[in-house]
């Protein structure tokens, strides 16, 4: 395993994090049990999880991840060794049945924290993340901004900053990140910071793969100038550049099979981009899961990679990502296509 320090933290971190949001929906408890085991015996020593989890989110089991997670921790007296990262729902509709009015509010952000940290069983979060802005922007499938006029947000970046001060120096919460936020998101949170002395956003968590690189534009610059690392999820694009549909070796519970809504990683434009990567990855005896998980882990904007699993084989394989350094010339023919079918999984 490889460790890198989140910048502006003691934080350091396994460059592969173990993404959890599979648990209580595709994974049984047990099921979650040994994906931990197995990272925790393979280096990894960051979690990652949400109040929102598992996904697809339902209100029958929403914190059900949390829950799973806590009682491991429980079990294995492991807190000490890891890095623990959680979530707050950010204004969404499918988050409605978590409170009844959702939004960074110093009542829901004490309320959220206090019963994540309570599910998870522990006395603090090493990071704790505004999960989607309050803002209605940024929508899956959404390529470009697209100002909503009925939108009745009001900015209150200066309120959350605070309150999320007075939460840091309780001990609860040693950092906060963002995920799923814009470029003039993040701006006005390090502005903010900067000009009130408050607490600065040291993460942001985003998606990022190869078939969704929209984070180089803009935001991957101010990422490494700003020292606000991204830590990448769906890096395998739900499953579709593991190369198991290309390869007619995927199962019906497998993500895109179960749940058809997941449709920018199965529209017509991903698969050939990925049929075509796929190609890249053979000529070149890689699997495509090796080699779109390598390509995320060396991204200069990138401190840990959220990698996700359904079964121990795959998290074996993703975590051996690790081990692999792209050639040049794959990442020439990499961005090749990239050039010809750019972001077709906004």
């Amino acid at each position: 395993m490889r460790y890198q320090t989140i910048p502006r933290t003691d934080l350091n971190v396994s460059k592969i994090c173990l993404g959890t949001m599979t648990w209580g929906e595709q994974n049984t408890e047990a099921e979650g049990y040994a994906q931990m085991d197995l990272a925790v015996d393979r280096g990894v020593n960051f979690f990652d999880t949400a109040e929102l989890y598992p996904s697809p989110v339902k209100p029958r089991t929403q914190g059900d991840t949390e829950i799973f997670i806590g009682n491991w921790l429980q079990k294995t007296g492991k807190r000490k060794d890891l890095v623990l990262a959680s979530k707050i729902a950010g204004d969404r509709p499918f988050a409605q049945h978590i409170r009844p009015q959702l939004g960074f509010s110093k009542a829901n952000l004490e309320e959220a924290l206090d019963l994540s940290l309570k599910r998870l069983q522990v006395d603090h979060l090493d990071l704790y993340q505004l999960h989607w802005p309050s803002r209605q922007t940024n929508f899956f499938g959404q390529r470009d901004y697209k100002h909503d006029k009925t939108d009745e947000w009001e900015d209150n970046f200066l309120e959350v900053l605070t309150d999320l001060d007075s939460i840091i120096k309780s001990g609860r919460v040693r950092y906060f990140g963002l995920s799923n936020e814009t470029p003039w998101g993040m701006m006005r949170y390090l502005h903010l910071s900067e000009t009130h002395d408050l607490p600065r956003c040291v993460s942001i968590q985003n998606p990022y793969s190869l078939l969704n690189r929209t984070f180089e534009v803009g935001l991957s610059e101010m990422s490494i100038r700003e020292e606000v690392t991204l830590l990448p999820y769906s890096p395998l694009g739900a499953g579709m550049l593991s190369g198991k549909y290309h390869l007619k070796t995927d199962e019906p519970g497998n993500r895109l099979n179960k749940y058809k809504h997941v449709k920018r990683y199965s529209s017509e434009q991903s698969w050939e981009a990925t049929r075509r990567y796929l190609e890249i990855a053979q000529a070149n005896d890689l699997t495509l899961t090796q080699m779109a998980l390598a390509f995320v882990n060396d991204q200069p904007f990138i401190t840990s990679n959220i990698i996700g699993a359904t079964n121990l084989q795959q998290l074996a394989e993703n975590i051996d990502s690790i081990d692999i350094q792209l050639s040049e010339e794959v990442i020439k023919a990499i961005n090749e296509v990239h050039a010809q079918i750019p972001n077709p999984a906004p």
